[in-house]
This record gives structure tokens, C-alpha cells and sequence, in this order.
């Protein structure tokens, strides 16, 4: 695959270990004696920079952030749909553990949306705490690069009402 046919500066895309960002540049560094591209992603939410080689992209999970309909869509859903059945603990962080991993934006809102959920009914132990906030971190970065928010704005968009 040419670099001309994946992302270029400026492109928003989102990380799964990281969040949304937006390219800020594809620079050549020297590492080991070889000189590789990169990637360097500018990720808002944590401030931060990251540089992914650009061979790697693919295996990285690194995707364009979706649109604002698709959004739309998916908050909807978050705010209208019940969780499916209650599962078993181990059971319920091991489906939630494989949303997370995919890096759907979809996925990880029905993560938040069944962890408040079931957090309503029983205190979530630490692991199921930590999926909730990586989760919420997750949709919440995306919202702010898809509609030019702010964080705060984003998290009022995933608070469930009673």
C-alpha cells in the first residue's frame, strides 16, 4: 500500500490506545541505523503526541473518525436502548473487554451504556471502573474532533437520565 493511499496531515482518525486525533505531520526518523515514516497524531484530549510508523498503520487499528449522522445515530441508541441481559461478571468484562479492543466507537458506547447501567444495581469493582472511564474517554474524544465541542460538552452528551 502507498502512503498516498492512506492518511494524510490534517486527516482526524482515531487510536483504540489513545483516543481521536488529528495528523499533524509524517516525519522520517533514524532509528537502528534505518530511517522509518511516522505518523505524528496529535491526540487533544490528553495533550499528547504519539508517532506510529507508517508500515504499521494497518495493524495499529488507527481508522478515520466517523461522521456526524453516524454519531447521531449511536447516541441515540445509547440513550434509548436497555442493556441486553445480565451476564455473569467474568462473563460481562470479558464481551466488554472485546468491544473495547475493536475500536468501534459503537462498541465502546454500549460499554458505557451497560456499566452505568448495571452501576445502578451494584458498585463496580476497579477493573469494570477503569473499562467505564477508558470507554468514556474513548467516545468522548471522538465527539469532540466530530463536533468541535468541548470535553465537557461531550461528557454532558453521555450522561443517561433516569
Amino acid at each position: 500500500m502507498e502512503v498516498d493511499d492512506l492518511f494524510q496531515v490534517g486527516d482526524k482518525v482515531f487510536y483504540p490506545m489513545h483516543g481521536a486525533g488529528i495528523i499533524k505531520a509524517i516525519e522520517e526518523r533514524e532509528v537502528l541505523g534505518e530511517t522509518h515514516e511516522y505518523y505524528v497524531i496529535n491526540i487533544p484530549i490528553s495533550n499528547m503526541n504519539v508517532m506510529i510508523p507508517i508500515k504499521k498503520i494497518q495493524k495499529s487499528g488507527i481508522r478515520p473518525i466517523i461522521d456526524r449522522q453516524t454519531m447521531k445515530d449511536i447516541l441515540f441508541d445509547f440513550h434509548n436502548m436497555e442493556p441486553k441481559e445480565s451476564l455473569p461478571w467474568k462473563e460481562r468484562f470479558n464481551s466488554n473487554m472485546e468491544k473495547m479492543k475493536t475500536g468501534n466507537v459503537q462498541d465502546s458506547a454500549e460499554v458505557i451504556r451497560d456499566l452505568l447501567y448495571y452501576s445502578k444495581e451494584k458498585v463496580l469493582n476497579t477493573s469494570e471502573r477503569h473499562m467505564l472511564n477508558e470507554a468514556k474517554r474513548n467516545v468522548i474524544s471522538e465527539m469532540i474532533l466530530i463536533r468541535d465541542i468541548t470535553e465537557s460538552q461531550a461528557a454532558d452528551l453521555l450522561k443517561l437520565t433516569s
